[in-house]
């Protein structure tokens, strides 16, 4: 039976550049369950995922070429969710109450969205629907597409512990990488790297020694492929040790992100670059979609046969998504983190 009521949580302000999105700028508010209108369902939601760049959204002007909408402020806050069809509007076709979904209004217990909004899930791809909340496509994406990963290929992943990272070293690994290093910046997370993950080796940032000096010391033989997901001095330092044709894959901006930032400028040396033939490829998952089934399958596959993990941790209720966003851009958690609603 759908409740009378539900929760929704609002972003009640911004908060500034570098700013911690603390409780103050978030209400939790109790709204009427809405109902579906023609070519709507109502979906109950179960899981979302907290993900770094809703404090991005939090901003007022993104100052982005892409096309990132703010989120408003008094209005309800976004991000990706599974939950199961409750109800159906008028003429709305192609689901059934009872139906897995996923859609991209987490932060509330139920959801109206155009039917054509939402995306069926098959759920004999996971066992735990939890899965479908992974980062599995991005870190595909990264791995196939973006720096086209190869045999014996020596393999640096910066920002390694975070829902993308923990992912990409393991797809790395199954297309044949012959060393695979990560980044971070706690030493217990670059243990369970190496004892969990499929990594060699893990270099945390931080510290008086260079940046650079310990990268040089886990690839003393150079880099093949960058797969970047913090930009700052960590892409600088891995530009710096990039061996002949490698490839690198740019895929976020975590150097910037906790604090509400998106840009990360680098200076490159571009006669370097070209004197040793180096690909910079930005990597928008947008434009890859092709190959999203493929990596999903790959890593339902591998979930089963145990050769892949899905490092998450799962907060419990809605009430706890603000603390889990601080948490995650902490640095808090290996892997995904998911509330379950």
């Amino acid at each position: 039976m759908t409740a009378a009521t539900h929760r929704v949580i609002h972003l009640a302000a911004r908060p500034a550049p570098g700013v911690e999105p603390a409780d103050a700028y978030f209400d939790v508010v109790t709204r009427p369950v809405p109902e579906p209108g023609p070519g709507q369902v109502l979906v109950r939601n179960r899981l979302m995922a907290v993900v770094a760049v809703t404090r991005t959204l939090m901003n007022e002007d993104l100052d982005l070429e892409a096309s990132m909408p703010s989120l408003a402020v008094g209005e309800p806050m976004t991000g990706p969710a599974v939950g199961e069809v409750v109800a159906l509007g008028p003429g709305a076709s192609g689901l059934a109450p009872g139906d897995l979904v996923q859609h991209g209004l987490g932060w509330r217990e139920y959801a109206v969205l155009d039917a054509a909004a939402v995306q069926p899930l098959d759920p004999t791809v996971f066992d735990d629907p939890a899965a479908h909340l992974s980062q599995a496509a991005t870190a595909w994406i990264a791995v196939t597409r973006g720096a086209e990963v190869r045999d014996g290929d020596t393999v640096l992943v910066t920002g390694a512990a975070g829902g993308v990272g923990t992912l990409t070293g393991q797809f790395a690994r199954l297309r044949g990488a012959g060393r695979v290093i990560g980044t971070t910046g706690s030493a217990a997370k670059g243990e369970r790297l190496v004892a969990e993950l499929g990594y060699d080796d893990v270099v945390l940032r931080g510290g008086e020694e260079p940046f650079e000096e310990r990268l040089r010391a886990a690839a003393p033989d150079g880099i093949d492929v960058v797969l970047d997901l913090v930009g700052g001095e960590q892409l600088t330092a891995a530009l710096a040790l990039a061996g002949p044709r490698a490839r690198v894959a740019l895929l976020g901006a975590m150097s910037v992100q906790a604090t509400g930032g998106m840009r990360s400028p680098v200076e490159v040396d571009t006669s370097s670059l070209l004197a040793r033939g180096i690909t910079l490829r930005g990597v928008p998952g947008y434009h890859h979609l092709d190959v999203v089934a493929e990596g999903l399958r790959e890593f339902g596959d591998g979930l089963r046969a145990g050769r892949l993990a899905f490092p998450h941790v799962r907060l419990a209720g809605l009430d706890r998504a603000p603390a889990a966003l601080r948490e995650l851009l902490a640095g808090r958690h290996l892997g995904s983190v998911l509330v379950e609603v």
